[in-house]
């Protein structure tokens, strides 16, 4: 909000420079972003009077002017504006004189070989908007020749562009920042007091119907009649200029004055037209919401299809303004105006919010409703716009038509307990320069009634701490609600900067959660082995089983919460094999969710997917594709758990029918099942158009951060490496095809006991010599002491216990 200190000094005692509020200001929360200094944009300029022009010898479009400043010496200047005559007031820029606006200063010039002492000055070229092409001319008559001509055009002034936080809507008007800064300095008030109007007639055509008083809790309709529209004073116009805002016509101008001066939003109607619009002498104004179907016409020209949503101002219930954001084109004010139906209302902020949100429209009057207009001065702000159209349009009441459902004054103002110790123990102590202390109740006391407070002491608590019931001021009932909300202004006015600073006596490195280091490194290990990590949005088509809906979703495709990973993987794959990128090999680790008889559940997750021929270079393959195999994609796996030191078994799964029932297993640490790895089921593959072998796989992010948190693998422990050379057996058999290689290598590791060193499957046979439902395996098994090179006698014996171990657990039919 732009306030102009002219205006703002005629509401509070200001001693301080403009820098000096501005930086008060912002230290106490209200960020001036600029300080617009307007008295330099005309230093030097002066008022004068042209006595005579004459036509330029050489130039046609320029003229001659001999103007007088009060010097006692006219000066000789030449000006190319079209308006310029005798006998008029100008302001005239002097030599030596800066006009920073144009970045031009005076110099004695020569224009087509006449000499020229200055210039006289249109509105632009001092900074002021203006719709006049030419010179500017005062209305004024028998001006000071020579004075300045600042206080003229209201550029004796400075404008502080302030921001007040969203929840000080109080501050959104000159009486609330006034109160702020006589809070802030101890500046006097001199807030003006509009007295009562008189209604020159009883009775009248107007009725009220408010159809939600929720959405508007109250409405003043008054009638004027015979106003008359004209521009308005000059001073008027300057206040509004300062603000920002363009003057149009006296009626217009104060009810954009009342907006800034009070905060009160408020709208003129053209009475004729609204009995127009109504097709009827008897007007019924109306507040309801809209009807499907309506349409209205605001006053920026545009034709709106409105929504349920908006609320409407109606004539007769005929649509004729946005309540609370803008009013209509049908019904507006304009120069043939005669009789008016003055609007001031309060209205819900989060019907406004809505309204004005749904079509896209934000005004002055709808950014004040959404914080909240103060209910209590409703009356105040409606009383000073009718006495000054009275002054200014020369309007008479004729009729004022209220309904009211706001709660009862008496509760407007409600009270707050606040206990001096909780201050103190909230702000800590105060810097006292040499010492630090603490708030005392003068301190609070003198600061809350200087914010409108009324303090009554209360029975000191069991501390013997002093308590007061605070009474908030109904201007600030939206912001002060709480005892924390004291304290907090106890604090920003008191100075944020005279509280002590106090710091760690010792820096401490800061250091990862255990997790999430644990996380980066899998992630790392994950990278290594060539995959590349992928996000998606956790939102997705709905259908799915134990799906969680929302209530209210942005697009009907995003509209349920994914179960799973492996299902946006696929479709990641599939998106980059059509665009021609290639198999995409990558993982992801993020949450699913999903639906239980007791409740949503919610788990992080981690998946990937592998398909396709990971090779770079196919020369060596004649350019032909050599897609992953089964072992492959599983080798993947193993070795991040291999570099995370995770024993993990894989055993045989068929759940899940989106996945090979004969190339799928399930995933186990300890017991606890971690996940799933398996290749895509063929009749998937074909409907989405992918390779022979994709492989996908999903893991418990928990149960896989729950192993790595064993102290073992955590702090590893050294294993010395053997001296000794070992000594290796090879053993093969025939076993049926439904033992798991997991399985038996369990059983073998089992029998040979603290001799064997490792295990390894080194080929497999099916087919020609075979028994039918079985398969040849050959394994290799290293037997090694750290302490001693092993004998024969030592190794067979264990090696025999292998042997009978495999025969007794699964029966097979040892060839070797």
């Amino acid at each position: 909000m732009r306030i102009s200190l002219n205006w703002l000094r005629e509401l509070v005692e200001i001693k301080l420079s403009p820098e000096e509020l501005a930086e008060t200001l912002t230290m106490a929360g209200f960020e001036v972003e600029e300080i617009e200094d307007r008295r330099t944009w005309a230093n030097g300029v002066v008022i004068g009077k042209v006595l005579e022009r004459q036509p330029h010898p050489n130039a046609d479009k320029l003229s001659v002017c001999q103007v007088d400043i009060g010097t006692g010496e006219t000066l000789n200047i030449v000006c190319g504006a079209a308006n310029v005559k005798a006998d008029i007031y100008v302001p005239v820029a002097t030599t030596g004189t800066y006009l920073p606006n144009i970045d031009l200063k005076i110099k004695p010039a020569k224009l087509r070989g006449v000499p020229s002492q200055g210039m006289i000055c249109s509105l632009k070229e001092l900074g002021l908007p203006t719709d006049v092409d030419g010179i500017h001319i005062f209305t004024q008559e028998n001006l000071p020749l020579g004075s300045d001509v600042r206080p003229l055009l209201g550029l004796d002034d400075v404008i502080l562009d302030l921001t007040a936080t969203a929840n000080r809507a109080d501050a959104l008007s000159m009486v609330g920042v006034a109160r702020e800064v006589a809070a802030l300095t101890g500046g006097k008030l001199s807030i003006p007091e509009p007295g009562e109007v008189s209604i020159t007639k009883s009775g009248g055509n107007l009725a009220l119907k408010i159809a939600d008083t929720q959405a508007c809790p109250a409405y003043i309709g008054t009638v004027i009649e015979q106003v008359k529209i004209a521009p308005s004073p000059e001073w008027l116009q300057q206040r509004l200029r300062a603000a920002g805002v363009r003057p149009i016509s006296n009626v217009v101008d104060i009810t954009n004055y009342v907006l800034l001066e009070w905060g009160q939003p408020l709208h003129a109607f053209d009475g004729d037209r609204l009995k127009s619009v109504a097709s009827s002498e008897n007007l019924t104004i109306g507040v309801r919401f809209v009807n499907n179907g309506e349409s209205l016409k605001t006053l920026d020209g545009q034709s709106r299809t409105l929504s349920t949503q908006n609320l409407l101002i109606t004539a007769n219930d005929r649509p004729v303004a946005l309540a609370g954001v803008m009013g209509g084109e049908e019904t507006e004010v304009h120069e043939g105006t005669q009789s008016l139906v003055l609007e001031a209302a309060l209205f819900d902020s989060v019907a406004i919010r809505r309204s004005s949100r749904s079509v896209g429209l934000r005004s002055e009057a709808s950014g004040r409703y959404e914080r909240g207009v103060n209910r209590a001065e409703l009356e105040i702000a409606n009383r000073r716009a009718l006495s000054l159209i009275s002054e200014l349009a020369s309007g008479i009441l004729v009729q004022q038509e209220i309904a009211d459902t706001r709660p009862d004054p008496s509760t407007w103002s409600h009270s707050i307990a606040l206990r001096l110790d909780r201050v103190n123990q909230i702000l800590g102590p105060i810097d006292l320069g040499e010492d630090t202390g603490e708030l005392q109740e003068q301190d609070v006391e003198r600061i809350l009634t200087a914010l409108g407070c009324k303090l009554t002491p209360s029975k000191e608590d069991t501390n013997h701490q002093p308590k007061w019931s605070v009474s908030v001021p109904p201007y600030r009932y939206r912001d002060l609600e709480r005892e924390i909300d004291l304290i907090e202004e106890i604090a920003r006015l008191y100075g944020y900067n005279k509280f002590c600073d106090t710091l760690p006596e010792k820096a401490e490195a800061g250091y990862l959660p255990l997790d999430e280091e644990l996380i980066r490194k899998l992630r790392a290990f994950l990278r290594a082995e060539g995959l590349t990590e992928l996000i998606h949005y956790s939102l997705v088509k709905p259908g799915e089983d134990r799906n969680i809906v929302l209530s209210n979703p942005l697009f009907v495709e995003y509209s349920a919460l994914r179960t799973d990973l492996i299902s946006g993987l696929i479709d990641a794959f599939q998106y980059n094999l059509e665009q021609g990128n290639g198999a995409l090999n990558g993982f992801e680790i993020g949450q699913i969710f999903w639906q239980e008889e007791d409740g949503l559940q919610e788990t992080e997750t981690l998946a990937g997917i592998v398909g396709g021929d990971r090779t770079l270079g196919k020369w060596s393959k004649s350019g032909r594709e050599q897609p992953i195999n089964w072992f492959e994609a599983k080798g993947i796996l193993e070795s991040v758990f291999r570099q995370l030191a995770l024993q993990v078994e894989f055993q045989p799964d068929c759940r899940d029918n989106r996945l090979h029932p004969g190339r799928t297993a399930s995933l186990w640490i300890r017991g606890n099942r971690l996940g799933i790895f398996g290749q895509l089921h063929p009749q998937l593959r074909r409907e989405k158009g992918l390779p022979d072998s994709v492989y996908v796989f999903q893991l418990d992010l928990d149960v896989l951060l729950e192993s790595l948190g064993q102290d073992e693998i955590l702090v590893p422990t050294f294993q010395p490496y053997s001296t000794y050379p070992a000594s290796d057996r090879d053993i093969a058999f025939f076993a049926p095809v439904k033992i798991s290689v997991t399985e038996i290598e369990k059983v073998i590791t089992k029998a040979g006991k603290d001799l064997l060193e490792t295990v390894e499957l080194f080929d497999e046979y099916r087919g020609e010599n075979v028994p039918e439902g079985q398969r040849s395996l050959a394994f290799r098994l290293v037997y090694r002491a750290s302490d001693r090179t092993l004998t024969e006698a030592e190794v067979e014996p264990v090696h025999n216990k292998v042997r009978e171990a495999l025969v007794e657990k699964f029966g097979v039919n040892l060839r070797s």
